[in-house]
């Protein structure tokens, strides 16, 4: 399998000194007492937080695929929505979160569905931008499946936006990324729109 180039670009390496002292100086620097008893753990769990929070970085696509595609004999498209995600904005190390709707037009091959949102936790748990992310998980599931077309949409909310600066506490963000026939076709896009919005 050809890796995606936009993975390949994001694997820094983890330096090997801890976050957990950088995270003490943190709280001293705020004013806060790092000796206080409810914040002596404090750093060590901020550390195992932000490590989970950004472990796409050393997620491996082929390994997340594991073998799970299969040749199906299936023109019409699949579609997994309401894939709820949790990221970080890269400009403010604040939460955005929200839920994608992935859609494709199989090509040759289907791929396992548990892979689509494995995928989408794969560039959510980096330091991101809703734009990126979305066409980031776009990129991958053509450049992975060979379909015949791909269409994200991911919908947000930022805390970057509701916490701070602007304090919107009910604006939203949707991006969207459409390659081949959702791109292309109007039809096909409108037929993936619909779906994604069509309630249970």
């Amino acid at each position: 399998m050809k890796k995606n180039k936009a993975v390949l670009q994001v694997m820094p390496s983890r330096p090997e000194h801890g976050i957990a002292p950088l995270m003490a100086d943190i709280l001293a620097r705020i004013g806060e007492d790092p000796s206080r008893e409810g914040l002596l753990r404090t750093p060590e769990r901020f550390e195992k937080a932000i490590k989970f929070l950004t472990s796409g970085y050393e997620s491996d696509l082929d390994k997340i695929i594991n073998g799970a595609l299969f040749s199906v004999e299936y023109d019409e498209m699949v579609i997994v929505k309401d894939i709820e995600f949790y990221s970080l904005c890269e400009h403010h190390l604040l939460p955005f979160f929200g839920k994608i709707h992935v859609a494709y037009l199989p090509g040759k091959s289907v791929i396992g569905l548990s892979k689509i949102p494995r995928i989408v936790d794969m560039f959510a748990r980096r330091l991101q931008v809703q734009e990126r992310l979305t066409q980031q998980i776009a990129e991958t599931i053509q450049q992975v499946l060979q379909p015949r077309g791909v269409g994200v949409i991911c919908e947000a909310q930022h805390f970057c936006m509701m916490m701070r600066g602007v304090e919107k506490q009910h604006s939203g963000t949707v991006t969207s990324s459409m390659l081949g026939a959702f791109r292309e076709d109007k039809g096909t896009r409108e037929e993936f729109l619909c779906l994604a919005n069509r309630t249970r």
